[in-house]
């Protein structure tokens, strides 16, 4: 993802990329306002980072949780691409943003109040869209492997069977968490 956002920014001069990690941003001692993580959370030692945030941050300084959680059981098409998900999934399961609970998220924020709010959220997506949204995914067996061929021919059946003009309406609510980590 960064290699894509260095291509696609470069031409801007403010944009400024760097080596780092939740864990280990190698920014500052308290050289930021704010600390923004989206669609990412699950990857992250949720302890470690919590320390590298409280590092970063400036006195009084937040920290923004965020992600699109997918209705599982919105329609018909939503349920039949869970069942694909967790059919030819690697780690589907274990990667969902579902597992990041109350208690996960209290000890991150320090036992401390946090905002918590959620949004809703939809893409539509034609087949390209649909196809390159689902190999974005970290759980998807990459070419080559089992379950790959299988899992786009399910997902090409899905979208034959589910489509209007040509698209498919993924729903989601966007949930947001954010508050002070001292």
């Amino acid at each position: 993802m960064r290699a894509a956002a260095e291509r696609q920014l470069a031409e801007y001069p403010t944009f400024h990329s760097v080596n780092g990690s939740a864990e280990a941003t190698t920014l500052g001692d308290g050289s930021v306002d704010c600390v923004v993580a989206a669609q990412a959370f699950h990857w992250f030692d949720p302890r470690r980072t919590r320390a590298e945030f409280q590092r970063i941050l400036r006195p009084g300084g937040r920290a923004v949780l965020l992600w699109n959680a997918r209705r599982l059981d919105a329609t018909p098409f939503l349920r039949e691409y869970e069942a694909l998900l967790l059919k030819f999934g690697t780690d589907y399961a274990r990667v969902r943003h579902e597992r990041i609970d109350e208690a996960a998220l209290a000890e991150f924020f320090g036992n401390r109040q946090y905002f918590k709010g959620s949004v809703d959220n939809f893409q539509t997506l034609d087949w390209d869209g649909l196809r390159g949204r689902l190999l974005s995914s970290s759980y998807v067996p990459a070419a080559g492997q089992p379950g790959h061929e299988q899992m786009l021919a399910g997902l090409e059946r899905l979208f034959a069977k589910h489509q209007s003009d040509g698209q498919v309406t993924i729903e989601y609510d966007t949930q947001v968490f954010a508050g002070r980590l001292s």
